[in-house]
This record gives C-alpha cells, sequence and structure tokens, in this order.
C-alpha cells in the first residue's frame, strides 16, 4: 500500500459477513493496523452497539460513526478497517481508502451467526425487515465499492484475493 492518506482498505458488507475476520487476517499478513469502527465506537462510549442503538437511537450512532469517519480520515493510512454494516451508507469512505465489499447472500449471513451473535444484532430482530435492508444495503454496496468479492469462501482466500488487488 502507499503511504498517502486515502490508502487505507475499507472493508463493507452486511453484518456477518466476514469483515473482521478477514480484516484480522489482512492486518497480520500485511503488518498494518486494523481497526474495527463497531469495537472502536464501543470502547469510546462505554457500551456495547446495541445500548448505543437503545441509548442514542439510530440518528447518535449514525452521527458517532460520522465524527470517527471524519477522524480516520484526518489520523489513519495503510490501514485496515473493518465498518459496521450501514457505516457506508451514511459516511463518505472513499476519501480514506479502497473500499472492498465482502458479498454474501443473506441465508448465508444467517446460517454463519449463532443464535448468541444474532442476539446482539438489533436488526436481526425482525428477519423480514432485516431481509429488505440486506437487498436495499448490497444495492449501494456494489455502488460504492471499488471491488466486489464473493465472501462464501473461508476468511483466509477472501484477503488473499483482496491481496492479489492491490
Amino acid at each position: 500500500m502507499s503511504s498517502a492518506k486515502g490508502s487505507n482498505l475499507i472493508l463493507i458488507g452486511f453484518m456477518g459477513s466476514g469483515k473482521s475476520s478477514v480484516a484480522r487476517i489482512l492486518a497480520k499478513e500485511s503488518g498494518h493496523l486494523w481497526v474495527d469502527t463497531d469495537s472502536l465506537l464501543e470502547l469510546r462510549e462505554g457500551m456495547s452497539v446495541a445500548q448505543i442503538f437503545e441509548q442514542h437511537k439510530e440518528e447518535g450512532f449514525r452521527a458517532l460513526e460520522r465524527e470517527l469517519a471524519f477522524q480516520m480520515r484526518h489520523s489513519l493510512q495503510e490501514s485496515i478497517i473493518s465498518t459496521g454494516g450501514g457505516m457506508p451508507l451514511f459516511c463518505d469512505l472513499s476519501s480514506l481508502g479502497k473500499l472492498f465489499f465482502l458479498d454474501l447472500p443473506f441465508e448465508a449471513i444467517l446460517e454463519r451467526l449463532s443464535k448468541e451473535e444474532r442476539a446482539k444484532r438489533p436488526l436481526l430482530n425482525d428477519l423480514s425487515k432485516a431481509k429488505a435492508l440486506f437487498n436495499q444495503r448490497r444495492s449501494s454496496y456494489l455502488h460504492l465499492a471499488n471491488h466486489t468479492l464473493q465472501a462464501d469462501q473461508s476468511p483466509l482466500k477472501v484477503a488473499q484475493e483482496i491481496l492479489s488487488l492491490l
């Protein structure tokens, strides 16, 4: 990766598509910093994403994401960034680096997530609404991404495919 700002690798996709798993591998393989935006927000706010949503509603959560995106734009370079599922739709991330969409069918996402994981994700409480949201977001991800990768393979293979595109 080059050393200029905008040289980050940004993984986007619906919750459960493997962004964090792939980012962890990319960071290990490249030696670059890995930033998970949801984890960073949880750390900063001292509560889980679900609690942030409950306390601040979606509007407040998106404002926190926009603030984080602004800060990352001015402080990160040559980093691996895994985003929350909605972040690319509410924040302009294109100036941060290349966007890689991890595309996975909705049914495969549900299979990947354990009941405990699904319980931590408030947007999955109503599966019909979640499926509609998935379809809407998928269209946006396809439009925003510099590269789209099929994420129905191991995180290692997805990471290797991303590295081959650089």
